[in-house]
């Protein structure tokens, strides 16, 4: 018979927390066998679901309220690609090795809104407007949805002049920091920690310390899920309360 569909996605998150093989999946678990799990993965990852559902749920918080686009914040991590991902040449930050980089965009409470992977190599200021473009429309407690922030705010790496023509272009104040302007430190300012602490909750799923994946379609989706769990996790801690 057919595994539920639930059982299943117990096993994918399981994979996704412990970083384990698909076939090293516990039998206690009843979500079959690794192979099930891993066939689910695939259909759901091309079927758009794990976008779908990190939409939903970001539309349930922002009925409460709880997303806060007075600011959006950029930034990356990288993190070594064992069997290829993206493949494309080594990195600067881990010499001599591939490398994929995730790229984060995050509310002023460091929510996550979207995300992108690319190679270690392809430079952070090419993502930073099609990043912000990527964030979906979200309803807050009144008016119409809203897709863009007050304030896009980024470090050194996104301040190219044409991402900040660009983020004026879309209605928003950049906060981009331009590139040897003479001060030290990376010019985000203090509200840097929101996305760096985003950034160390996606490496809480081991699956993403290290890139395992051979294709970025699954490198993504995975990313995207562990996105879908945070974000729920903020839910589901506002409706305990």
């Amino acid at each position: 018979p057919r595994i539920p569909d639930r059982k299943c996605l117990v096993g994918i998150v399981f994979v996704l927390r412990t970083g384990c093989a698909w076939n090293d999946l516990p039998a206690e678990l009843g979500c079959g066998d690794g192979t099930t799990c891993w066939r689910r993965f695939r259909q759901w990852t091309e079927a758009g679901v794990w976008p779908a559902v990190w939409q939903c749920v970001l539309g349930a918080l922002g009925k409460e309220g709880r997303v806060d686009l007075s600011r959006a914040v950029i930034d990356s991590a990288s993190a070594r690609a064992v069997f290829g991902g993206l493949t494309q040449g080594p990195t600067p930050r881990i010499a001599a090795r591939t490398a994929q980089e995730r790229h984060l965009i995050v509310d002023a409470g460091g929510l996550p809104l979207a995300l992108m992977m690319r190679p270690a190599n392809v430079p952070d200021g090419e993502v930073a407007i099609p990043l912000l473009d990527a964030i979906p429309p979200i309803r807050g407690p009144r008016g119409r949805p809203r897709f863009r922030p007050e304030i896009f705010q980024g470090d050194r790496a996104y301040g190219w002049d044409k991402n900040i023509r660009a983020t004026r272009a879309r209605g928003v104040r950049p906060e981009l920091a331009r590139p040897q302007d003479g001060t030290h430190g990376s010019g985000l300012g203090r509200t840097r920690w929101v996305v760096e602490g985003s950034l160390s909750w996606f490496n809480n799923h081991r699956r993403l310390r290290l890139c395992y994946e051979r294709s970025g379609e699954s490198l993504l989706a995975f990313h995207q899920l562990a996105a879908v769990l945070i974000c729920a996790r903020k839910l589901a801690h506002r409706q305990a309360a």
